[in-house]
């Protein structure tokens, strides 16, 4: 057989094998909890490793290592940043969002918490926590939408059928299947193939890198080999400083700050069995970022050293973990590693359309007065999903897009407008709804228009929106003063802080908010 045929066998039976998981949870959902929060039953393993996968998406695989290939070390401070966050992320607000979410009348969706936490009767806070979730999600979707399309571009030499280009048609198969598990399985599909998902792009970032240096001739190849690239190039791979500057190394370290405010991985926080499993999830999850990240950097070093010795150039960075893979290793254990980068791409995606759907439904449907049974409440969410599939889709038809900037972009957003919040809520009794409110819009616009001009080549549009955010959510709490149902409030979260750090419930939840 050629090796396409190889490849192709590898990736149809992984394809197969996440439609059968998300059968599997699509017979474990019965209403809207379940499909929106997997009915708060994750294990801190299945937590970790979901949000691992969700988190991660084609940037780890496609993103980072292109970034390495085209400029060296310099680009791992984005790795370095993206890991502490996430250590701070497990560390500070998953055990404390878990308990507080359930405290706050089970709420199942970030704009809900913020609702019930303030308790906003004028639902505005949730509205726009809502509408920020849809339009930056739909950036983010789109990206994973574009890293699908360079995948199959890049791997298969498939050409133009139906009048589509090789990457459409590639775009619109990851659309489909990864669409398919999500309207049927809902969270719990979403999480269990994220679960399968990161356990694959962790054996393939633990194997292209070591048999990587083994064709390089080791670490000492893999250096002479980046140094010859140095003296064509004028550069320095090996380099954690050189080229860089000050704002350059300070927005690359600030991806970290994105972590509080992603509402695709926090809501797996939400989702764990009780907060004493944050500690366990922390451990698992941070141990595959490390892993995985330095994969990811060491596989676009030693396709610098690689593509040097031989020769070779690649048209696309991006595409670095793609050709090596195919490189290294015969044709169907080349399709499961290359199966690793749809697991990274789908594995966000899916986690992303659920979340967007709670949105639509929870956060904007039926809080104008539309009430839904449990089964109509199932089958909104999946129209929501099919909706922001269709327009993330449209955005995506772009194959000149960067994947890194699109979730840059998205990632800056809503690090911007829910981060500051999330933490204020879950550390500051005297946070009012009004300032939650301004500082969300403000952080939010702020990352957007700086974002869409020039300033973002100077400074990461997430740095002054979290600190525009923040300063005026203190700013606007402090003038509008405590509100009649502080007491209560204060109450709620002495409950939620002493559930966090293990006590037992003292009440039981009401139902899930709609």
């Amino acid at each position: 057989m050629s090796d396409q045929t190889w490849q192709t066998i590898a990736i149809v039976a992984y394809m197969l094998a996440m439609l059968a998981i998300g059968w599997s949870a699509y017979r474990n959902t019965s209403d809207m909890d379940d499909y929106m929060l997997g009915g708060r039953r994750l294990s801190p393993g299945q937590a970790a490793l979901s949000a691992g996968a969700s988190d991660m998406s084609g940037w780890l695989l496609l993103g980072l290592p292109g970034a390495v290939y085209a400029s060296g070390l310099v680009s791992a401070w984005i790795a370095i940043g993206l890991t502490v966050g996430a250590w701070l992320n497990w560390k500070f607000v998953a055990p404390r969002l878990r308990a507080y979410t359930e405290v706050a009348k089970n709420s199942i969706t970030i704009p809900s918490f913020f609702e019930n936490r303030l308790r906003d009767s004028s639902r505005a806070l949730r509205m726009t926590a809502g509408v920020i979730v849809l339009v930056f999600f739909t950036f983010y979707v789109s990206s994973g939408m574009v890293a699908g399309g360079k995948f199959f571009e890049s791997s298969f030499d498939i050409g133009d059928h139906w009048g589509m280009s090789a990457y459409t048609l590639g775009m619109l198969l990851v659309i489909v299947v990864t669409l398919t598990y999500t309207l049927f399985g809902g969270f719990l599909g979403a999480t269990w193939t994220d679960v399968a998902q990161g356990l694959l792009m962790l054996a393939a970032l633990v194997a292209v890198p070591i048999i990587g240096l083994t064709k390089v001739g080791g670490w000492s190849g893999m250096v002479d080999g980046i140094h010859d690239a140095d003296l064509a190039n004028g550069t320095n791979g090996m380099s954690l400083v050189a080229g860089a500057t000050v704002m350059g190394v300070v927005s690359s370290l600030a991806w970290g700050l994105g972590y509080f405010g992603q509402p695709h991985i926090i809501v797996r926080f939400m989702a764990m069995r009780s907060p004493g499993d944050a500690k366990t999830g922390r451990r698992i999850g941070i141990g595959w970022m490390i892993v995985t990240a330095l994969g990811a950097v060491m596989t676009g070093l030693i396709g610098i050293a690689y593509f040097q010795v031989q020769g070779l150039t690649l048209d696309d960075p991006e595409t670095v973990f793609l050709e090596l893979s195919q490189i290294l290793f015969h044709p169907l254990v080349a399709g499961l590693v290359l199966a690793a980068v749809l697991a990274a791409i789908m594995s966000t995606i899916s986690s992303q359309l659920i979340v967007s759907s709670s949105a639509l439904v929870e956060d904007l449907y039926m809080i104008v007065g539309k009430q839904a049974t449990a089964k109509k409440g199932i089958v909104l969410g999946r129209v929501g999903v099919l909706v922001v599939t269709v327009v993330a889709g449209v955005i995506a038809l772009d194959p000149e897009s960067s994947v890194l900037d699109l979730v840059g972009f998205a990632w800056a957003g809503f690090g911007a407008a829910f981060g500051p919040i999330i933490l204020l809520s879950l550390y500051w009794k005297g946070l009012s709804r009004w300032g939650a409110l301004a500082g969300m819009i403000s952080g939010g616009v702020v990352a957007f228009v700086w974002g869409k001009t020039a300033l973002s080549d100077t400074l990461y549009e997430i740095v002054p929106g979290f600190a525009v955010c923040l300063v005026v959510a203190l700013v606007v709490s402090y003038v509008n003063g405590r509100t009649a149902d502080a007491a209560e409030i204060d109450a709620e979260f002495d409950e939620a802080r002493a559930y966090a750090k293990g006590a037992a419930r003292p009440t039981e939840p009401a139902g899930a908010t709609v």
